[in-house]
């Protein structure tokens, strides 16, 4: 079972990321700033992050610059859910490493096509 690491500072949302991904049957680890996550994910591998770019103590984009630096994260895929939306953000995140951008609010079917289509 495929592994995903869903960070959010939003208790609602990381649930509502949780119940779409674990009905389609990923196994989902939760965080809830770039602190923790770089936390979990130095103790456990995961095939996948979704992290917010908002939120307190580390935002998603230096939490991808940081997951970039360590040599189990260098080729893992990263989606930031956002309702970040300006292009000067989006080339922020890919210059960090972000793998792909799906604006909040989210369509589920869309972010498991997209889930599916990074994870291959």
């Amino acid at each position: 079972m495929q592994s995903i690491l869903a960070v959010d500072d939003s208790a609602s949302m990381r649930d509502l990321v949780r119940f779409v991904l674990e009905k389609a049957g990923y196994a989902v680890v939760q965080a809830t700033d770039g602190v923790e996550a770089l936390e979990v994910a130095r103790q456990r591998a995961v095939d996948l992050v979704l992290t917010d770019v908002h939120m307190p103590r580390m935002d998603g984009i230096a939490l991808i610059r940081e997951l970039r630096a360590l040599p189990a994260y260098k080729f893992v895929p990263m989606l930031v859910l956002t309702t970040e939306s300006s292009g000067d953000k989006k080339l922020e995140g890919k210059a960090a490493g972000a793998t792909g951008w799906i604006v909040k609010p989210f369509d589920p079917p869309k972010l498991l096509a997209t889930v599916a289509k990074v994870l291959g």
